[in-house]
């Protein structure tokens, strides 16, 4: 499977799960169900507002959110969903919008979501299931003429039943909006939750800490793997999976086809050539970056032969983007934004130049 074809990028869900507060207070879930033309976010952002105002999340660049705070209060004192539509294409939103001009419309479901709600019950559920590397599937109901609106884990019959089934068969999601002789109308969109992006980081060194916590505060699954025990320990690294294993171990510590990339940088010359040797010979991830100067690439180089070529085409050395980074918070930046990137199906550079490289350097 092409696990760069399927990684999901926008992981608001799970952010909110992690950065929820645990009190019981009322709240209110804010879930974008339909759009059209230019907006900020797409159907399936959230947005979770509390009773005091703060929130977790944006559903705009800031344009639209005071003006859903005011929503999201009649929502919270109520205990009724609401469905509020914003649309800011042409003059006519000057006077009856917002006056963001952002040449887009929005269709928006706030419902009450505190602790013990089944919209909380739901986005927990899936967020537990993408977090143990298993796709989810969540349905919000945005208007029926019968039944409550609300997001939902997914039903398993009727209409909604087969647009779930049809949604984990094509791994997308997919937008429902009939008539039903008996019912009336039904709009919901059923949301293919792909799991996020899970990087693997073969080194635990200082520098090691912001690249995983960069992409940890994008919602990113991390896994570290070094065979030092003062440095592989768990504590320093909250939120990823720690392992401490030896570098020719790494086949058989971590399932190297469910990683979407790994990034090299253990700055210890046997240990790197070990995880590239591992690397190599596993035929994943598709995007393996490489910490370190020429120079360095180069003594590599004569540690893993012909290995290189199973490289080939994966090989980014060194790791990350020209952004003139000096700091290790610049270096990760630099090495998660690559990597983004890459998902994203952007041009990142030319992966084969490392490996041309290598290769140049053992001829």
């Amino acid at each position: 499977m092409n696990l760069r074809a399927h990684a999901r990028l926008d992981t608001s869900l799970e952010l909110l799960i992690e950065q929820a507060p645990e009190d019981r207070a009322p709240r209110v879930l804010a879930t974008v169900v339909a759009t059209a033309g230019s907006t900020y976010r797409k159907p399936g952002a959230r947005m979770l507002i509390m009773a005091d105002g703060s929130h977790l999340g944006l559903l705009s660049g800031g344009c639209l959110e005071s003006d859903l705070m005011i929503h999201a209060r009649t929502v919270m004192d109520g205990g009724v969903p609401q469905v509020v539509e914003y649309d800011m294409r042409g003059p006519d939103d000057l006077l009856f919008g917002v006056g963001a001009g952002c040449e887009g419309a929005m269709r928006v479901l706030l419902e009450p979501c505190g602790a013990g709600s089944p919209a909380w019950a739901a986005l927990a559920g899936a967020a537990q299931a993408t977090g143990a590397g298993r796709p989810a599937v969540l349905v919000t109901v945005h208007e029926a003429a019968t039944g409550p609106l609300g997001t939902r884990a997914p039903a398993p019959a009727g209409v909604l039943g087969a647009a779930v089934q049809r949604c984990r068969t094509e791994k997308a999601s997919q937008v429902i909006d009939i008539d039903i002789e008996e019912d009336g109308r039904l709009r919901a969109f059923v949301q293919y939750l792909a799991t996020p992006p899970l990087l693997l980081i073969c080194g635990a060194g200082p520098d090691a800490h912001p690249v995983v916590s960069t992409a940890r505060g994008l919602g990113w699954r991390v896994i570290v793997v070094d065979h030092r025990p003062a440095y592989a320990v768990a504590d320093r690294f909250l939120g990823a999976v720690v392992h401490c294993a030896a570098a020719s171990a790494l086949h058989s510590t971590v399932d190297l086809t469910q990683c979407h990339a790994a990034v090299v940088m253990s700055h210890h010359l046997a240990s790197d050539a070990d995880y590239l040797r591992q690397l190599a010979a596993a035929g994943a991830p598709d995007y393996v970056g490489l910490l370190g100067p020429a120079a360095r690439r180069a003594r590599l180089a004569e540690e893993l032969g012909a290995a290189a070529d199973q490289l080939r085409g994966r090989l980014r050395g060194p790791v990350g983007l020209d952004i003139g980074a000096v700091t290790p918070e610049g270096i990760a930046l630099s090495i998660v934004g690559q990597i983004h990137a890459w998902l994203a199906g952007r041009p990142v550079g030319d992966a084969q130049q490392a490996v041309r490289a290598i290769r140049e350097t053992v001829k």
